[in-house]
């Protein structure tokens, strides 16, 4: 906008400074070159009564060295009474058009080498005597130079000014402008306290004070939402302790002490979560140098604790990568919440005896996490991957596969819902490792993303392995 103004007010100064220099510059010349040739005429007029009184040669030119223009002035004496015709000074016009004058009987002026003569005819009682004034080309355009000088000055100083008038008016608006969208960005990127100065424009003004009232409400409604949660989730410490109370009455063995470590797992759960709603803080914190997880530990930490329930029905499962460490740039309460969230919709979602696999992929900039099944597979991965869908069985909230999703985004990857090779549901969790954002189109799962050739390459001749 503010080249813009710019660019406008150059193009209109510009136009009005040529159409009002052009002309009264031509005007200047005009009325310079009318001055030499009056001046011209008023040396002529001084010599008419002189050559009315005598025709002498010696008076004629003392009168015409006393003009103070002698060697500009000339007069042409006709012929007469057997006298010859007499020229006083130096002739520059042409015989002709001193001829033409002294027959037509008024005035004249001719182009001559360095200017113009005028011919001024005077009537005498033996004739017409012509006077000849030289007009050298300096005389005409004596000062107008300066003049054309100084409306060039002007037209370039009012050019100026308007552009530089422009440019402070089109800063006036942008700066403004540049605030609120920088405020706008702010925003979106998580900065709660981005605010924009209500000054500028009246327009603009008002965008910004509409901008700090819809912040003010955003803080607001995520303060009630984190409140909420926490509300609701400590709620939950009622029955966790009855559970707790119950575990630790079941004895000793194998399934009481998965009963008693899966309750505490819950209880922490249930802490995080209060915490991180109390303290506004996100679960998935970018991760700097150093820090992260092993994903191949805990997948095989998850692995031993599903196990024993996919022994109690029956199910065979398959864990493939994990024998070595694949480091990944997230919590790993993150990646076990998200792990679980995926293995128990295969426990809750097939049936009892249905073999799955857990496949980890290592690549140079990406770690893909398959989690298969043999199960009857999903009719519409779409509707699964929507947020607060679910699935319509009772315990089903839609948030599983949700948050698996908001864990691979976070590292700049994705979530896809395909068929696996045991013939059920295949979930592919590719997550970044090189800190990429992802780029969104459309919905808000889409995620579009350049895939690594030698970790497509591998990926693709795991799912040919049986």
């Amino acid at each position: 906008m503010r080249w813009a103004l710019v660019k406008v007010a150059l193009a209109v100064t510009t136009m009005v400074v040529v159409a009002f220099a052009v002309p009264l510059g031509l005007v200047v010349r005009e009325m310079a070159r009318d001055r030499a040739f009056s001046n011209a005429e008023r040396q002529a007029a001084a010599l008419a009564p002189a050559l009315s009184i005598t025709t002498d040669r010696d008076q004629l030119e003392r009168v015409v060295a006393s003009a103070g223009s002698g060697a500009g002035l000339a007069v042409h004496l006709p012929a007469g009474d057997g006298e010859p015709a007499l020229h006083l000074g130096r002739q520059r016009a042409a015989a002709e058009d001193i001829a033409a004058v002294r027959s037509l009987g008024r005035a004249s002026t001719s182009t001559v080498t360095g200017g113009s003569t005028l011919l001024q005819p005077v009537a005498l009682s033996s004739g017409v005597a012509v006077v000849e004034v030289y007009v050298p080309e300096s005389e005409v355009t004596n000062g107008v130079g300066t003049a054309w000088a100084v409306l060039g000055a002007v037209g370039v100083g009012l050019v100026v000014g308007s552009v530089a008038v422009a440019d402070r008016l089109g800063v006036r608006m942008v700066r403004p402008a540049r605030r609120l969208v920088r405020g706008a960005r702010d925003l979106g990127e998580g900065k709660l306290g981005a605010r924009v100065p209500e000054e500028g424009p009246t327009e603009l003004r008002l965008a910004a004070v509409a901008f700090n009232s819809m912040a003010d409400q955003v803080v607001e409604l995520l303060a009630n939402e984190r409140e909420l949660a926490a509300d609701l989730s400590h709620r939950l410490r009622t029955p966790l302790t009855v559970l707790r109370l119950n575990a630790a009455s079941l004895g000793d063995g194998p399934a009481a002490e998965q009963t008693r470590a899966a309750v505490e797992q819950l209880e922490r759960e249930v802490d995080t979560i209060i915490r991180t709603a109390r303290e506004a803080k996100p679960q998935t914190a970018a991760a700097g140098p150093g820090a992260g997880c092993d994903a191949a530990e805990v997948v095989r930490d998850r692995m031993a604790f599903w196990s024993a329930l996919a022994e109690d029905e029956g199910r065979t499962w398959r864990m493939a990568g994990a024998d070595r460490p694949v480091r990944l740039p997230v919590a790993r309460a993150d990646l076990a919440a998200a792990l679980d969230a995926l293995l128990g919709n295969v426990f809750r979602h097939t049936p009892e005896g249905t073999a799955f696999a857990v496949d980890v992929h290592n690549g140079d900039d990406a770690v893909i996490i398959l989690v298969s099944d043999a199960g009857p597979g999903i009719p519409d991965p779409d509707a699964a991957m929507a947020r607060g869908r679910g699935s319509g069985s009772d315990g089903s909230t839609g948030l599983g596969l949700d948050i698996v999703r908001r864990l691979a985004e976070s590292t700049g990857g994705d979530v896809r819902i395909g068929r696996s090779v045991l013939g059920g549901t295949e979930i592919r969790m590719w997550l970044q490792l090189d800190g990429r954002k992802p780029v969104r189109r459309g919905h808000r799962g889409a995620v579009r993303r350049r895939r690594r050739p030698a970790l497509a390459a591998g990926f693709n001749r795991s799912r040919s392995l049986p």
